[in-house]
């Protein structure tokens, strides 16, 4: 399931430069996820490094975007392999 990120959003700027595969970057208002790009870190990480440095805790879950471990680990192995 990808990430998402709420209109609680502060831009702090701290989630950004954490994305290991770069799905996160400056919306119209707030910092927004692409989620064919969010991976949950799976392949980088053992939790989201976004979630992880986010101070006022407004990336939960996008319930539009439910995949499981494997899907995630798939979709990050064909963005590995898109940069290589």
């Amino acid at each position: 399931m990808a990430l998402m990120i709420t209109d609680e959003c502060i831009n702090c700027d701290v989630c950004e430069p954490e994305c290991p595969n770069g799905a996160i970057s400056q919306g119209d208002e707030i910092y927004e996820i692409d989620p064919n790009l969010c991976t949950e870190c799976v392949g980088h990480y053992d939790e989201p490094q976004c979630v992880l440095v986010c101070p006022v805790e407004c990336i939960p879950k996008d319930p539009e975007h439910a995949e499981t471990e494997d899907e995630l680990m798939e979709k990050y192995k064909i963005i590995q392999e898109s940069l290589g």
